[in-house]
């Protein structure tokens, strides 16, 4: 027996399969290894190409994206930013990093993205107008922006959200670190609010180690964000520095990958999609399973492939299943508890968040590496199929 067919099955893991070591040599061979370099300009250029920007920042992660963002948006301290409570933890915090606070708000249940039903309902039922703010009856503070998450890389329904946004004042800053190469109406994820935010940790579809980028149209805004993440320094040659900054910068050398990995990413999604259909045929049949749908309007990047096992309909859980699979070396993990729910952000206003409750229970993400191979997919099927 091979030993694809009896060694672990990671969740979701890199594929270094083209330049990467070729360029990282060059780093390496000419000294260019920090925070300045050739790959770093080229990676930049290259992703602004790829999310219909005219402008990328590179970063050190995509939470620092996220934080910088907010910053040259004018999120200041004690502002609100609406935003889903099922998401990964990180843009909420970055809310927090600026004393600003989040509200969350619920999903829809069919593609599980940000529900801008209810983003109207509570604008126009919990808010008031003044003086041409958005105001929170509940709390007094000012809501400055609304945050869709492109979770799982399918993309959030972009257009009642930013005709909300227009309504009410607010900007849009699309956390898109999910999301890249999908696109909504044709357009890529990220170019469509005022600014964009990209991850590459290394459970992305493509991957610096760690890193992230802030694509937008606005120059000025661009400017903005460079300077907040380079120290806030003014002068080329002295130091003075003329705001609060951050060394939220990317290497050379993690730029490089980069590059390379960039070059792979419609090979890498052209991998997921096949991934998916797989298991969609495989998994139709089963009885309470909801497999992951695209909306009419969306093209997803399929960055995780995750099923909702419906409770008292299906079989086993969706813990059970998950325990099963991990017994037999299979990774999968839950849905993220939604934020509401979370104790770093128990202090934070959420409203109607029951979907984000039932899919947060329901939901498991398996294997969909772009490397995956076909018999170890054909394992987690087997697997899958004994306990569902």
């Amino acid at each position: 027996m091979s030993a694809t067919t009896v060694g672990p099955i990671s969740l979701s893991i890199p594929n270094i399969a083209g330049n990467e070591w070729s360029y990282v040599k060059e780093c390496l061979d000419t000294g260019w290894v920090s925070s300045v370099g050739s790959f770093v300009d080229r990676f930049e250029r290259d992703l602004a190409a790829r999310a219909g920007t005219q402008h990328a920042i590179a970063t050190a992660s995509g939470t620092a994206a996220i934080h910088t963002a907010l910053m040259a948006a004018g999120v200041e301290k004690d502002d609100e930013v609406l935003m889903p409570s099922l998401t990964f933890i990180a843009p909420a915090n970055a809310v927090r990093y600026i004393g600003a606070w989040p509200v969350f708000l619920d999903s829809d249940p069919v593609y599980w993205q940000l529900d801008p039903n209810k983003v109207e309902v509570f604008l126009r039922t919990e808010c008031v107008q003044k003086a041409g703010a958005t105001i929170n009856r509940k709390s007094g503070r000012t809501i400055k922006a609304i945050m869709p998450v492109h979770v799982l890389g399918h993309p959030a329904p972009l257009k009642p959200i930013l005709e909300l946004a227009g309504r009410y004042g607010l900007v849009v800053i699309e956390d898109a670190t999910e999301s890249l190469g999908s696109t909504y109406e044709g357009r890529p994820t990220g170019s469509w609010g005022l600014i964009g935010c990209f991850s590459f940790n290394g459970n992305k579809i493509i991957t610096t180690g760690g890193g992230g980028m802030i694509v937008t149209h606005d120059k000025a805004l661009a400017d903005r964000c460079r300077y907040l993440t380079t120290q806030a320094k003014d002068d080329p040659v002295e130091f003075v520095h003329g705001a609060i900054g951050y060394n939220y910068r990317m290497t050379n050398v993690q730029a490089a990958i980069g590059c390379a990995q960039l070059e792979q990413l419609d090979k890498f999604i052209n991998r997921k999609k096949q991934i998916a259909e797989c298991y969609a045929e495989a998994f139709g049949a089963l009885r309470g399973w909801t497999l992951p749908q695209v909306a009419p309007w969306a093209s997803s990047n399929w960055w995780l492939y995750t099923v909702r096992i419906n409770e008292g309909r299906a079989r086993s859980s969706s813990r059970a299943v998950m325990a099963q699979l991990q017994a037999q070396a299979i990774q999968c993990r839950p849905f993220w508890q939604p934020m509401h729910l979370s104790p770093a952000h128990l202090d934070c206003q959420a409203w109607n968040c029951g979907t984000a409750e039932a899919l947060w229970r329901d939901c498991l993400s398996i294997p969909c590496s772009t490397n995956l191979d076909p018999d170890s997919q054909q394992r987690v099927i087997a697997e899958i199929q004994r306990c569902a």
